[in-house]
């Protein structure tokens, strides 16, 4: 029975695994036709994971994947859709007193008996960031402005 549950276990989070690494590959054998639609030189463009504008939906997709958030805009002009992805990080805060302290006990050859000393306890921080890496606007189904953040 146990050794029935271990297996379970490990075959689940195996596929767990595979299933949420997506890559460019994978996304282009979800959307074969999509992808067989447009030619070599946009293909190994979507290969490589660069979009340009007059790309569809589903161009992009394949390119990028799912964003992290979509945005609906209406205007005087039409309405718009914004693809947005982002990137996540941890940044570094420094080292904090972490507010404990480490006791250790030694022998004082000296003066002959055991002593007693305390060290303060150090711990590196960081801090959880998300900043935005592209944002895509969609205007009747096409591509039409990128915004990229440039270091």
């Amino acid at each position: 029975m146990k050794t029935t549950f271990a297996l379970c276990s490990i075959v689940i989070l195996t596929l767990g695994f595979f299933t949420g690494c997506q890559t460019v590959e994978t996304r282009i054998k979800e959307k074969p036709d999509a992808f067989a639609q447009v030619d070599k030189a946009t293909q190994d463009k979507i290969r490589q994971g660069i979009i340009d504008l007059g790309y569809s939906e589903d161009l992009v997709y394949l390119a990028l994947g799912a964003p992290d958030r979509k945005r609906e805009s209406v205007s005087a002009t039409g309405k718009t859709t914004t693809w947005i992805y982002n990137t996540y990080y941890d940044r570094y805060e420094g080292t904090y007193l972490v507010g404990h302290y480490h006791r250790q006990i030694y022998f004082d050859p000296y003066l002959q008996t055991y002593r007693l000393h305390y060290y303060p306890v150090f711990a590196d921080a960081y801090v959880a960031e998300k900043e935005q890496r592209i944002r895509v606007v969609f205007k009747d189904g096409k591509v039409s402005m990128i915004e990229q953040a440039k270091e």
